[in-house]
């Protein structure tokens, strides 16, 4: 069971695209990310996913390529992120490229770069507010490579974009 997948070549998706692909937009379009403001007993943007990046899914399904195992498996990183982390690495990416330095979240929102904006009513009883992959039958089969951080996937997912001409 793939979780949330984010990475290249994902345009096709449109709407369905990951976070990561539309903070990107967002930030190129209107110079800030918006995240929903807390709810289901989160503070604001720290609603959280199990963020996977797209290398370590294929790295997963090569593994099972070559030692074939039967049964379902969860495919995330074990790791449930927040959409502030996921938002404050699109930022910090893309201003290191303009030779600007990270900024911590709380600075990042006090310059408007992430603004929070009421939860909408259409998703009141239709949204996950946290996942999080079991990867443990994962580990179990073998596979023991370390997976990607927020962090790090979506600052190599963002460079990507840039080198595409985004």
């Amino acid at each position: 069971r793939y979780f949330n997948v984010y990475g290249p070549r994902e345009a096709h998706k449109g709407r369905m695209a990951s976070v990561a692909f539309h903070h990107f937009n967002q930030f190129r379009a209107e110079g800030r990310v918006k995240l929903f403001e807390g709810s289901h007993g989160y503070a604001n943007g720290e609603q959280r996913r199990d963020f996977i990046h797209v290398d370590d899914v294929i790295a997963v399904n090569l593994h099972f390529w070559s030692k074939p195992a039967s049964g379902i498996y969860n495919l995330g990183t074990g790791r449930a992120q927040s959409f502030n982390d996921v938002a404050l690495a699109v930022v910090n990416t893309l201003r290191a490229v303009e030779g600007k330095p990270a900024l911590p979240l709380a600075e990042a929102v006090g310059q408007k770069l992430i603004e929070y904006i009421p939860f909408p009513d259409a998703l009141r009883g239709k949204y996950q507010a946290y996942t999080q992959a079991d990867i443990a039958r994962l580990r179990a089969a073998g596979y023991t490579a370390p997976m990607l951080t927020v962090e790090e996937g979506t600052a190599k997912y963002v460079r990507w974009r840039l080198a595409q001409g985004e």
